[in-house]
């Protein structure tokens, strides 16, 4: 048991100093801001000398009205140090925790860019929302509030403890009989908190993470009449928030009221001995009510230490939640020295490449074919055969595990991954647009300026051209979140322009026409004919008609290939692809002659 405290305690020492060396290139305004604090509490301090002074010195005698003005003015010129102090440590210490903590936002932010496919996969975006915005707030709070408030109290405690000692030495150590009591509590209930304040976090990340999943599938949990149930997971995962939170401030509750017996007896008994003591003629009663003054500023000030000192525990699980995603590795994007200026032509080679996302959970097994630059390689399979994974092992979002993977006969692990992303295009399955203006969202592959004409160029190709004119501000129409105002295919077919203005040497088409008409696709797939001339493809797609042209079909079954040929070889074999071909074509003679029988 004493060596998990010695471990907790030491890694709590370790994020108190992980905190100061986030402060790097602003410590020296921040000490300056402590300084500005210990000069307000002398202020303090010396106005309390100055009460002993007019009550023992000036009030003695009626006729010095001059000395009582000199004394008055004083006080105003004390309260004046006292407040500009202070307010000039306050500045200073909101320069310290805005500029902290907006570097560190963008720090997080731009670590969280350069995290792996892989960790993105097991993370909720909830998670991140909640560590890059809550936590991150604690963390200012750290700095602009508890942080300062306890170099306050110290100030505080240490500038009045040593002004009572200057008053009666015997007097001020019975005065402070209860501090080390009060600060062996605020250390055992900081233990408490900071463990409860973690769990508290979680459990909002959890939160967070249905709130945001249910708002962004909102139409999927209408369309499926999911309202209760999504309402039932969200109460249940609140009912777990509240259930932390009432603990979490249980231990709040539990410790005030320990905190006020223990200061409030110490400041009775204090008030009683020096009133005891003045009454015998020990002091004066300038000098007893100094004492009472800076007895005050010494035993709530430590009250409040407490009180600041478990709301740092907030700041510290804080600090390490964020911490956690810093310390994640991040992908190296650099890493390979291989940059051909000529480019890539496409020869890709897959020998034997095997992959799994768990150890001993192979995805892919010894997976081998070849694809000579310009040629059309189309991958079709069952759900979860492995056909996205293995398009996904050529721009290096995940490793293989196993085998050799080459592109233009080096192995592909000598390209650094920004290399290949440049020349890889890829239209997905389920197509993101961001919450900007079609043309931004046409052009946010490219990182160089671009022609209207180009921009309409590509729109042309992907058959989404006059569906763009046809709104008011064209492209500069500046659609909902995700693509929301637009319909399926019509995103389908901006993600498709986008790719088309990049250019690249290698297209992966992830069933980039499903969610597209009949019609649509086959301009789609005519504008893709033109584009694929002289470019590697590889196509994933459940229609057959999309798949018929291809120099190579794969057929993946479980990770592996269980057909490989051209449509008209695997179309005379039994097997998987001839399936889905003969239903696909019976389905489209049926609807053929239903819409012949209409006509007639």
């Amino acid at each position: 048991m004493t060596a998990d405290n010695d471990k907790t305690a030491t890694r709590r020492s370790s994020k108190l100093l992980g905190i100061w060396n986030l402060a790097t290139g602003y410590r020296g305004i921040y000490l300056a801001a402590a300084l500005c604090i210990g000069l307000s509490a002398l202020g303090k301090t010396a106005s309390f000398y100055l009460i002993r002074y007019f009550v023992d010195d000036v009030l003695v005698d009626p006729t010095r009205t001059g000395l009582v003005i000199m004394v008055a003015l004083a006080f105003v010129g004390l309260a004046l140090v006292q407040g500009g102090f202070s307010f000039l440590g306050g500045v200073l210490s909101a320069k310290t925790s805005e500029g902290v903590v907006k570097r560190l936002r963008n720090h997080l932010y731009d670590h969280i860019q350069q995290l792996s496919y892989t960790y993105h996969d097991r993370t909720p975006t909830g998670e991140l929302i909640q560590r890059t915005t809550s936590d991150v707030e604690g963390i200012r709070r750290f700095y602009a509030e508890q942080a300062m408030s306890v170099g306050r109290i110290i100030f505080l405690f240490v500038v009045n403890l040593a002004a009572l000692l200057t008053i009666n030495v015997r007097l001020a150590f019975y005065s402070i009989a209860a501090i080390p009591f009060l600060v062996g509590i605020s250390l055992y209930f900081f233990g408490r908190v900071y463990g409860s304040y973690s769990s508290y976090q979680d459990q909002e990340a959890k939160l967070s993470t249905v709130l945001q999943e249910n708002l962004t599938g909102i139409r999927v949990v209408k369309a499926f009449g999911r309202r209760t149930f999504e309402i039932e997971k969200f109460e249940q995962e609140n009912i777990g928030k509240y259930r932390l939170g009432k603990k979490l401030t249980f231990v709040f509750s539990l410790f005030w009221p320990v905190a006020d017996i223990l200061c409030g007896v110490q400041w009775i008994a204090g008030m009683a001995i020096g009133a005891i003591m003045a009454i015998r003629g020990d002091f004066t009663i300038g000098s007893y009510l100094a004492f009472n003054g800076m007895l005050l500023y010494v035993i709530w000030p430590m009250r409040n230490l407490g009180r600041v000192v478990v709301q740092m525990s907030r700041g510290l699980a804080s600090f390490g939640r964020v911490t956690e995603i810093i310390e994640e590795e991040k992908e190296p994007l650099l890493a390979g020295a291989f940059q051909p200026e000529s480019g890539i032509r496409g020869k890709i080679s897959f020998e034997k490449v095997s992959f799994e996302y768990e150890a001993d959970l192979p995805v892919l097994h010894e997976v081998s074919f070849r694809c000579e630059p310009g040629q059309t390689v189309a991958l079709l399979g069952p759900p979860g055969s492995g056909k996205t994974t293995l398009v996904n092992l050529l721009p290096r979002f995940y490793e293989y595990t196993g085998g050799s993977l080459l592109l233009d006969g080096r192995n592909l692990k000598d390209y650094p991954r920004h290399y290949l992303r440049r020349h890889i295009g890829i239209v997905e399955q389920e197509p993101f647009l961001f919450s900007r203006t079609l043309r931004e969202n046409i052009t946010f592959g490219v990182d160089y300026d671009v022609s209207d004409e180009k921009v309409e160029e590509a729109a042309r190709f992907a058959a989404v051209h006059e569906v763009i004119a046809s709104f008011p501000k064209g492209y500069d129409t500046v659609i909902g979140e995700r693509g929301v105002t637009l319909s399926g295919g019509q995103k389908q077919r901006v993600a498709i322009a986008r790719t088309l203005l990049k250019d690249p040497e290698i297209l992966i088409l992830d069933d980039s026409t499903s969610s597209v008409d009949m019609e649509t696709e086959i301009k789609i797939r005519r504008a893709l004919e033109k584009l694929m001339k002289g470019r590697t493809t590889f196509v994933i797609a459940h229609r057959i008609q999309s798949l018929m042209k291809a120099d190579l079909i794969l057929v993946l079954d479980k990770g592996r290939i269980a057909q490989r040929g051209t449509h008209r070889d695997l179309a005379a074999q039994q097997g998987f692809y001839r399936q889905v071909y003969q239903m696909q074509s019976q389905i489209e003679d049926e609807m053929e002659k239903e819409i012949t029988d209409a006509v007639l």
